[in-house]
């Protein structure tokens, strides 16, 4: 008899036991490399902002440039709860491996439109019309990226661990970010100002549409969760992913706009609108508000598994109660203390304080709002109304600190991150524990159960 030729060969990470040790940590690693280099191009838009923000648009004062490309920044965002609907949509009716590999296909072609978008000498406002396709493009794949990395991450962790599993999903954001801040201080050694804000600033770009090619390899590989496979044997396919099964759990659906809303508004404040605030608030060089972003964001690294640990020990509400009581009281003093201390020794200090905080939501909001909702809504739950408050606060929060800096006001601004900590900190108090929530058993029940406020607590 004849013998059966050998097929392709599998992964090695699907080679694993499904519960065994290693099988958690590819798993965890294989699903946080890719969301590292999503957020990498992301975020590489605000890092180098400050050098190409004149070159799209006609000459006048730098924060007038930098609220265009601020605006542009936020058009990103309203492009963001589209994205989670549709490719959360898709993560919860066709697996999280097919969302994962569908959003690095498209920041990787948006990656491409700004590393080639022309400037305005050359083609006038072309250049500032790719950068908002580009920017349109980059909200749909990260609209769709967090809630399916969220989904991903939380249901391949072992239970008592997805605190700690869950929070590689903002380990591999900052990571992103610690790449591209660190691409900055490198090219701010090896070129002049003049060759940076001239052409310097599309090597990140370039770097990220190559890097988003190779993930896209590699998530061809990845294999589905527990919780989606044991969803396959259900006969509940055409309630999957729908807006008509996400309104069952719209108390979830709202408890993840208000779990949101302050803490995207102090994450985008203390990372990615550090570095204008920096320069043109503080009054510290490029050089020194890149290194002092460098080094917060490596110290906050670590705070995120020490968070999502405590997490998986204690619970998620106290966590986040310590982010938001520290952000409502102590915002306004740390960015006022910058300005009164304007040494980068100080402002990395008052940064670290700040971005502690943080570390409070970033570490659990994933893991939270993923047990809030059952498997087969479980992306697009989480994406649409995660997506619509980082479009309204995170997504303008650069943009509002402009213009009431360009206002003559801009101690608002840290009124206002103040108030938004302070509304979700009131989410926060009243909210059910979610950390024993069964993610593969029977979860329209128990998840919708974990949504319910208790005014006793």
């Amino acid at each position: 008899m004849a013998s059966t030729p050998p097929g392709p060969p599998v992964p090695a990470i699907s080679q694993e036991h499904p519960h065994s040790r290693g099988y958690y940590i590819r798993s965890v690693i294989a699903g946080s490399i890719g969301n590292m280099i999503e957020w990498f191009d992301w975020f590489v838009y605000t890092t180098f902002a400050i050098y190409f923000a004149g070159q799209f648009f006609p000459k006048g004062d730098t924060t007038a440039q930098l609220l265009n490309t601020a605006a542009i920044f936020a058009v990103g965002f309203l492009a963001r709860p589209v994205g989670g609907w549709l490719l959360g949509r898709l993560s919860d009716r066709k697996g999280r491996k097919a969302g994962l590999t569908i959003t690095v296909s498209l920041m990787s072609f948006s990656a491409l439109l700004i590393a080639l978008a022309p400037n305005y000498a050359t083609a006038g406002y072309v250049g500032a019309g790719m950068l908002v396709a580009a920017r349109i493009l980059q909200g749909l794949s990260v609209g769709g990226e967090y809630a399916t990395s969220a989904a991903y991450l939380t249901e391949v962790s072992k239970k008592g661990w997805r605190g700690l599993g869950a929070s590689f999903q903002y380990i591999s954001v900052t990571l992103g970010q610690i790449a591209g801040v660190l691409l900055l201080i490198i090219l701010q050694f090896l070129l002049s100002e003049e060759q940076l804000t001239s052409w310097g600033w599309r090597i990140p770009f370039v770097i990220g549409t190559i890097a988003a090619v190779a993930v896209f390899c590699l998530r061809r590989g990845m294999h589905e969760t527990d919780a989606y496979s044991a969803l396959e044997k259900k006969d509940m396919h055409e309630r999957r992913g729908t807006l008509s099964e996400v309104w069952k759990h719209r108390k979830a659906a709202f408890l993840v706009f208000t779990l949101t809303l302050g803490g995207s508004v102090a994450y985008y404040t203390y990372t990615t609108y550090l570095t204008s605030y920096l320069v043109n608030s503080v009054g510290l060089s490029k050089e020194d508000a890149a290194r002092v972003n460098f080094v917060a964001l490596v110290g906050f690294l670590f705070l995120l598994p020490l968070g999502g640990y405590i997490s998986d020990k204690i619970g998620r509400r106290p966590v986040l109660i310590f982010f938001g009581l520290g952000t409502t009281v102590f915002t306004y003093p740390i960015l006022q203390g910058m300005q009164d201390s304007p040494t980068w020794l100080w402002c990395l200090a008052f940064t670290l304080i700040g971005l502690t905080f943080v570390a409070g939501y970033s570490a659990v909001n994933a893991v939270v709002k993923a047990e809030l909702f059952p498997t087969e809504v479980r992306t697009v739950g989480v994406a649409i109304p995660y997506n619509i408050a980082q479009a309204v606060f995170g997504g303008t929060a650069s943009y509002i600190a402009l213009a009431l800096r360009d206002a003559g006001h801009e101690n608002y601004f840290f009124v206002y991150v103040s108030v938004c900590a302070a509304i979700s900190l009131l989410t926060y108090l009243f909210m059910r524990e979610t950390r024993d929530v069964d993610l593969v058993g029977p979860t329209a029940t128990t998840a919708t159960a974990a949504t319910r406020v208790d005014s006793h607590t």
